[in-house]
């Protein structure tokens, strides 16, 4: 079974909700979130980005991870966030292109995250896990959902359509020109049934948020142990909150590669050694990135390619090395450029598609690069496979739009 759970939301009045919203926290560094913040005393930034209000710190020291409940106490006070009388679900619909899609905001299970009825498809790391564990405790809250995926359920989708049927309590687009409304669900005999539907699904995905939800499982262990034989199992720190979407919603997008040099290979010899493993030829004019899987957009010495990956140069059956993303990595990249380790390797960069084809191209025409990489995107359907055989996807396989915008609700212990 899948818990879900509903919560009284810290969320903003319906005036102020475009002035506090902002950006996740993670998709902004620190001088990138004080700018989009500037002579807005209201972003959300100011929580989960405390550290703008202590110019010269960092954003690591311990006076900013103490910011961040100090500035939660002054928006409650204030009126920026008030809390919702009783628990509610509530179901959150953006649309971005022409493109909607609805997901319930609900509180998940940490048991249930630590017994993996909730699966994972990405490694975390330690400084990104510490962080957002400091920053939860202290705060004593969720201010960020974490993305969750699950196999779409007709039952769920018409109580999800009955409700965005009804006035939201939101409804604006923010300056990126993504649509976002929210709808409170108050009645308990509707909260009951979403309880029941999600109660008969097997398994829920990770499909963004990964740190988050490992910070949720250790803030339970940290005050678990506090609380010591007071502890009842029912607190709301053994609950984290999330936004949960149908699979078929979802829209991933391409996640391509730069690198910054063809350790010390010439173009004609680096094609060459590129065609043991696939087979290259110029793309048509105007073709930049692949059509399918398995093809791939290289950019080079300013010119196209699509790179087609020969038959026999990775394991069809094994989810994992059949990605695109392993194929380039496995049969390019390691073996020709020298990069063992993407996730650590300062040769190698990464660029979601949201940036477009032309980011690309700047990036290697300004001579920062010397080869770009298009995807083909991963697929949903991939990631809910290799979650299920309980492995890992190889790092920034998928790039998810549109991001959740922050500050919409807030889950306080």
């Amino acid at each position: 079974m899948s818990i879900v759970r509903p919560f009284a939301a810290l969320r903003p009045p319906k005036d102020k909700v475009s002035s506090v919203c902002c950006p996740p926290y993670d998709v902004v560094n620190s001088a990138e979130a004080a700018r989009y913040a500037a002579g807005n005393a209201l972003s959300f930034f100011h929580i989960s980005r405390p550290e703008i209000d202590l110019p010269g710190a960092n954003e690591h020291d311990d006076v900013v991870y103490d910011q961040a409940p100090a500035n939660l106490e002054k928006f409650i006070r204030e009126g920026t966030l008030v809390r919702d009388a009783k628990p509610c679900f509530y179901f959150y619909r953006q649309i971005m292109d022409g493109r909607a899609q609805t997901g319930l905001v609900a509180c998940a299970s940490v048991d249930e995250y630590q017994q993996a009825k909730i699966k994972k498809h990405e490694l975390t790391r330690a400084d990104k896990e510490d962080d957002r564990t400091r920053h939860v405790d202290a705060l004593g809250g969720n201010d960020e959902p974490v993305f969750f995926v699950y196999k779409a359920k007709d039952a769920i989708d018409a109580i999800a359509a009955r409700i965005a049927a009804t006035a939201p309590a939101y409804d604006f687009t923010s300056e990126d020109g993504i649509q976002h409304t929210l709808w409170v669900v108050k009645d308990d005999a509707d909260i009951a049934l979403i309880e029941k539907e999600f109660a008969a699904i097997d398994v829920m995905y990770i499909a963004d948020g990964h740190h988050r939800s490992a910070a949720a499982s250790r803030v339970r262990e940290l005050r678990k142990g506090r609380l010591g034989p007071a502890y009842k199992g029912d607190e709301e720190f053994n609950f984290f909150m999330t936004v949960i979407f149908p699979h078929n919603q979802m829209r991933i997008m391409d996640y391509n590669r730069v690198v910054k040099d063809l350790k010390g290979m010439s173009k004609e010899l680096f094609l060459s050694a590129v065609g043991e493993k696939f087979d290259v030829k110029k793309a048509a004019a105007g073709v930049k990135s692949p059509s399918k899987t398995h093809d791939f957009g290289m950019y080079l010495d300013g010119e196209w390619y699509v790179m087609t990956a020969k038959e026999g140069t990775f394991d069809a059956k094994d989810p994992v090395a059949s990605l695109d993303v392993a194929i380039l990595q496995n049969n390019l990249l390691a073996p020709l450029l020298g990069i063992g380790d993407p996730r650590k390797d300062k040769r190698i960069d990464f660029v979601g598609g949201i940036r477009g084809m032309g980011e690309l191209e700047k990036r290697v025409d300004s001579g920062e690069c010397a080869v770009a990489f298009a995807m083909f995107p991963t697929r949903i359907e991939e990631l809910m496979a290799i979650a299920d055989a309980g492995k890992i996807m190889p790092p920034k396989s998928t790039w998810f739009e549109p991001k959740l915008r922050s500050g919409l609700f807030l889950h306080t212990f």
